[in-house]
């Protein structure tokens, strides 16, 4: 986990969410009417503070990997435990972002026969984040994004073995807060991670939905009946 997710929050429901900034949805959200299925690559929503407020903004699910490194699959996901040092420690020392989420799928079964769950909470999910800006192999920059993960300690645990690190009142606050963190700052800030997203974890349920959701390229991302519980 994290390979897919949904978030359908339209632009007022984010910016009441997170008491930010929606700066000119012309510029961000003409491209993002909310989606059912975001998969690596494609354009999700952030929020981060850079110092003058909160804002939305719409990158990259995809973290470029060095020029070395540029085979196989995308890099999407970043481990909890190894946020404070190497390859992740610039960007959780001072690039920390949110990343809502209406929910995220997971599947169990055999390849070729996978059964998707939906994995959600009682309302809008904030997921800890990282976001930089990067090169891609065209030479053009762009803002991109990794979703922080963690041990499963929920329903998620049912289907897979880890599950985003999901946020709420003060860390989601310490999460969002501009500031770069020092050795200490970091083991503090892992330390309200692990408590947060734990409490949070167990408010997750899940059920199955159907299994137009397993391909990525033929399904509608804004088919809300790919989050609807299967019959």
């Amino acid at each position: 986990m994290c390979g897919r997710f949904a978030m359908d929050a339209d632009t007022d429901e984010l910016i009441r969410e997170y008491v930010a900034e929606g700066g000119k949805p012309e510029d961000w959200w003409k491209d993002f009417h909310g989606s059912y299925s975001i998969a690596p690559t494609d354009d999700a929503v952030i929020v981060r503070d850079r110092g003058e407020g909160r804002f939305l903004e719409l990158v990259r699910w995809d973290w470029e990997k060095p020029k070395n490194m540029r085979r196989g699959a995308p890099v999407i996901n970043a481990r909890m435990e190894k946020l404070a040092t190497g390859f992740w420690a610039p960007a959780f020392t001072a690039a920390r972002c949110v990343v809502p989420m209406r929910g995220y799928f997971e599947w169990t079964g055999e390849k070729g026969d996978k059964t998707p769950h939906f994995l959600h909470g009682d309302g809008l999910l904030s997921a800890a984040g990282l976001t930089w800006s990067m090169e891609l192999p065209n030479g053009e920059r762009s803002r991109c994004m990794a979703v922080v993960t963690r041990e499963a300690r929920d329903a998620g645990g049912e289907v897979h073995d880890r599950m985003p690190a999901f946020l709420t009142g003060d860390a989601l606050e310490a999460w969002l807060e501009p500031v770069k963190l020092d050795r200490s700052g970091r083991d503090d800030m892992l330390a309200m991670l692990e408590m947060g997203s734990a409490d949070v974890a167990s408010t997750i349920t899940q059920y199955v939905v159907d299994r137009k959701v397993n391909n990525s390229r033929t399904v509608d991302p804004t088919d809300a009946t790919v989050i609807a519980p299967a019959r």
